[in-house]
């Protein structure tokens, strides 16, 4: 697809996008359903966990009132041990540092993380100082939707000059809600057939091919 955009405000997903997590996340979830002493799910399943909020996983998979419990184990775990067991993806690194070096351009990032967390961890990988905000889940505020909105809000970003860059349907549909593009990654935790049917903007298959539609 011919890119005949210039993106000035561009919105990061972090996990499955930026950082690969998966054993971080998945231990997380092992241990929540271990200590709630309920069956663990297959790993193709926990899988499927990677994108949405886990208040939506949880009331799915466990119930109503037993959600809130459950992501305060996740994320008990997760802050003292699971969000140390991830790393950048290829190439990633690289894409960053070229745009931030870029005056026309500002690079958030926006996760349903909570925000500690990602602030954290962005920390821990050493890729704070890239970006011009990080932006988070609240407690009020974790669709992904409602986090982008905040960070366009904030930083009063023209909607035809941004775009969300994310690797499930989650980051896809939260960036049509708002009315920005959208870039589809394919290294993530969604799968091909379920970006594709939200039909992306955008689809890269590499941090090269991104960085060619961004630049």
């Amino acid at each position: 697809m011919e890119n005949h955009m210039t993106f000035t405000h561009i919105f990061f997903d972090l996990d499955g996008t930026l950082i690969d997590s998966s054993e971080g996340i998945h231990n997380g979830f092992v241990q929540t359903f271990e200590r709630l002493g309920l069956p663990v799910p297959s790993n193709q399943k926990i899988r499927t966990f990677m994108g949405p909020p886990l208040e939506v996983t949880f009331k799915e998979e466990i119930s109503e009132e037993g959600a809130a419990q459950a992501v305060k184990i996740y994320r008990d775990y997760y802050e003292t041990k699971g969000q140390f067991e991830a790393h950048l993806y290829d190439g990633i690194k690289e894409v960053l540092e070229k745009l931030s070096h870029d005056p026309n351009k500002k690079i958030y990032i926006t996760t349903s993380k909570n925000e500690p967390t990602a602030l954290e961890m962005c920390e821990y990988l050493g890729i704070t100082e890239f970006f011009d905000g990080i932006y988070g889940a609240t407690p009020t505020a974790f669709h992904k939707a409602d986090i982008l909105q905040r960070a366009i809000t904030e930083n009063q970003a023209p909607k035809y000059q941004s775009v969300i860059v994310g690797d499930t349907k989650f980051d896809l549909i939260g960036g049509k809600t708002v009315g920005i593009k959208t870039i589809a990654v394919t290294w993530g935790f969604g799968t091909n057939e379920t970006l594709l049917a939200e039909n992306p903007d955008f689809v890269t298959e590499t941090p090269q091919e991104l960085w060619d539609i961004l630049k």
